[in-house]
């Protein structure tokens, strides 16, 4: 038993020096924060969705465009594969994070921010094959907000990405920083999963 001092009854100061200072997953506040993060943003993306379909369902052609033009599937497609491919140096990265591998962590983050450019060079490309401008009808404006959504979630988490490659090779370093690369691989799964129903819903959802 403890006095009020924090001394232990034998004299001896209680050592908390061994304690960990960072944690992993749900022990760790950023995990909470970046799901918190993600079931708000999940329902942005859904109901966005769902306002596709219900303008879509009181629509007598749809597009709504002169040519009835759904978007072109080719970038579209590129870049659902370039994020199915991305996801693969993103777990080499939570996985070395999670080792404290510093080596690791590199090599992964500069795979990563490189498959990140790759994605947002595409998309720019992806943005001229839609065959409707934002501001044509309300169906143009769907599409645009789907894709102007997801595009900024991806700019964003670039953003993050390129900071935290730059903190792991200049410094300083410590065991969060590993654990913010590890949320911020986590992110990146729901930037991946998210794209998905977007996708099937901008490319697909005209075409059925």
């Amino acid at each position: 038993m403890s006095n009020d001092t924090g001394d232990t009854d034998d004299g001896r100061a209680l050592q908390v020096g061994h304690l960990p200072t960072f944690a992993f997953g749900h022990r760790s506040p950023m995990w909470w924060g970046t799901m918190g993060l993600i079931a708000i943003e999940s329902t942005v993306f859904a109901l966005a969705i769902l306002m596709y379909f219900y303008l879509r369902s009181h629509a007598d052609v749809w597009p709504m465009t002169e040519q009835g033009t759904p978007p072109a599937l080719l970038w579209g497609t590129v870049n659902t594969l370039v994020l199915l491919v991305s996801m693969i140096p993103n777990e080499m990265a939570r996985r070395a994070a999670m080792r404290l591998d510093l080596r690791g962590v590199r090599i992964a983050l500069v795979a990563c921010m490189l498959s990140s450019l790759v994605f947002l060079a595409v998309r720019v490309l992806e943005f001229g094959t839609l065959n409707t401008r934002w501001d044509s009808d309300a169906y143009g404006s769907a599409v645009w907000m789907l894709m102007g959504l997801h595009t900024l979630h991806l700019l964003t988490d670039a953003w993050d990405s390129g900071v935290l490659t730059v903190l792991m090779f200049t410094g300083p370093l410590d065991g969060r920083r590993f654990v913010d690369v590890s949320e911020n691989a986590g992110y990146w799964y729901f930037v991946v999963g998210s794209w998905l129903p977007i996708y099937a819903t901008v490319y697909w959802g005209a075409r059925i």
